[in-house]
């Protein structure tokens, strides 16, 4: 986020890593498409009518706890059967094999829950567990460790390859078994306040984690392994962000911070599994996956054990012998969800549609809009976007002015909101966790439907690993890139930090 006059610079450590870490793609970058977000369209070059249809075209008037959970607004009635179907494969759960239902068996045998919308609760986001009683039902934990050798390096290189997992666990933690089988682990958290003062002497008391993970079932990991925290995000919106030109997005990117603003976003590159491509990442907290469907493949792979035709494998390594023998309900063609069944997912998570803003006409709602841009918020959370001309497939999502309130790149958040490793201290900045992004590396979430997080789910918490309760602590976190924007908004009084959690309210 922005802030006039001199500020740090977080150089990525894209420049120091090898192989896939630099290059062409580096190069084009640096040279092609170093302009600032404050060049690019904002809200305010729309008038409040335009504004208040987030999604364009594809907005829907919603306000009630189902908000998130209904289609693009601008789709034929005949595509609306393809929604609800993908709908019913994305809320009911999915059983172990071998059952009736064979459509939906093959749950396992590790897995974190056993349907999409147990972590997306109403579509919407997911919560934290509240103390270490609490189940880990919306949180799972990503596992990746640094090189070790030459050898294990030229493999990280690799474009195809995200991370090195853990020789044992893999590249996520399962908390969850079908019976016969162990749990990996147990997830657990407890928190301790830290107080935040304004300016003004306001206090804002923040709650930092403290994760344990407890029962390894298959001896201890590996003592160099970092865990990445990370709660269900939203899934509204997914086919606009999909839609997006690539290049509306590089050109946003400022990996060596030319202009001296102190962000340096940049993108993550990532494999496409259909293509057999490296490309832009798009979704996922870290920007991991490229596609509305591969990030759906790899949430059913990754969160609930079961295979596609994008990927193939369970996640049984060979310490987990028992796992390797458990029965699954793979078809002839050894996958357990058909390429359709597959497609209507995917199709009903591109068009999950973004419901209007509210009260956008409000003084104090337009004052906390000129506060978020004079923090230089929008910096890292770019207003709008102009989505690609696209063809009858994706007609919703075609040429839709929309106001997302993301750039899609990777920004270093800071050491406070870094990944951890087993000791419960930050990852290297350096450290590579999933393709080109490092442990202190998010995505910048889009925040259109922030406002109605917690009417969607009561029990919603903000940020990668669900610390924020409310959305003026998710602001108190930033640091990194953002310290700049947070200690502007320490300064703000009473009045002004009302109308910035307003404005974001009516997102």
């Amino acid at each position: 986020m922005k802030k006039s006059g001199p500020t740090p610079f977080y150089p990525h450590p894209l420049s120091k890593l090898p192989g896939k870490r630099q290059g062409a793609f580096f190069a084009f970058i640096q040279g092609a498409f170093l302009i600032t977000a404050s060049s690019c369209a904002t809200a305010m070059d729309y008038d409040l009518a335009t504004q208040k249809q987030s999604g364009g075209d594809t907005t829907v008037p919603a306000t009630h706890a189902g908000a998130f959970s209904l289609n693009s607004a601008n789709m034929s009635s005949r595509r609306k059967g393809d929604f609800l179907i993908g709908n019913d494969f994305f809320e009911d759960p999915w059983v172990i094999a071998p059952a009736t239902t064979d459509l939906r068996d093959g749950l396992g045998p590790l897995f974190n829950v056993s349907a999409c919308q147990s972590c997306h609760f109403n579509d919407g986001r997911g919560h934290a567990p509240a103390n270490a009683s609490d189940d880990a039902d919306s949180l799972l934990i990503r596992l990746s460790r640094p090189a070790r050798n030459a050898e294990e390096q030229a493999l990280l290189n690799k474009p195809e390859v995200a991370n090195l997992g853990d020789p044992v666990y893999g590249g996520q933690l399962q908390d969850r078994a079908i019976p016969g089988v162990s749990p990996e682990a147990r997830i657990e958290v407890s928190y301790s306040e830290e107080t935040v003062s304004f300016a003004d002497g306001f206090k804002v008391s923040l709650r930092r984690p403290q994760w344990r993970l407890r029962n390894w079932a298959y001896g201890d990991p590996a003592d160099d392994l970092t865990l990445s925290l990370r709660v269900a995000p939203p899934v509204i919106g997914l086919g606009l962000l999909e839609a997006i030109p690539q290049a509306d997005i590089e050109a946003l990117a400022d990996p060596q911070d030319s202009n001296h603003d102190g962000v340096s976003g940049r993108p993550n590159r990532v494999w496409d599994v259909e293509q057999k491509a490296q490309t832009l990442g798009r979704f996922g907290w870290k920007a991991g996956q490229p596609t509305v469907k591969q990030q759906t493949a790899g949430a059913f792979n990754g969160d609930m054990g079961l295979t596609s035709s994008l990927f193939t494998a369970d996640h049984c390594t060979d310490a987990q012998s028992a796992c390797k023998k458990a029965p699954n309900g793979a078809d002839e063609n050894g996958i357990e969800i058909r390429d359709d069944i597959l497609d209507f997912v995917a199709f009903y998570g591109r068009n999950l549609a973004v419901p209007a803003r509210r009260n956008i006409e409000d003084s104090v709602v337009q004052t906390g809009h000129r506060l978020f841009r004079e923090a230089g918020c929008n910096a890292c959370h770019n207003e709008s976007f102009v989505t690609a001309k696209l063809g009858k497939d994706h007609i919703e999502q075609s040429e839709q002015t929309i106001f997302p309130y993301t750039d899609m790149l990777l920004h270093d958040m800071g050491p406070d909101l870094a990944d951890l490793k087993l000791n419960g201290s930050p990852a290297p900045a350096d450290e590579v966790v999933e393709h080109d992004a490092t442990a202190t590396e998010w995505r910048t979430p889009p925040l259109w439907g922030v406002g109605l997080s917690q009417v969607v789910n009561a029990q919603a918490t903000y940020l990668h690993d669900g610390r924020a309760r409310t959305l003026l602590e998710a602001v108190l976190w930033h640091g990194g890139e953002a310290q700049q924007s947070r200690d502007k908004v320490l300064a703000f009084k009473a009045d002004d930090r009302d109308a910035l959690v307003k404005f974001l309210e009516s997102l």
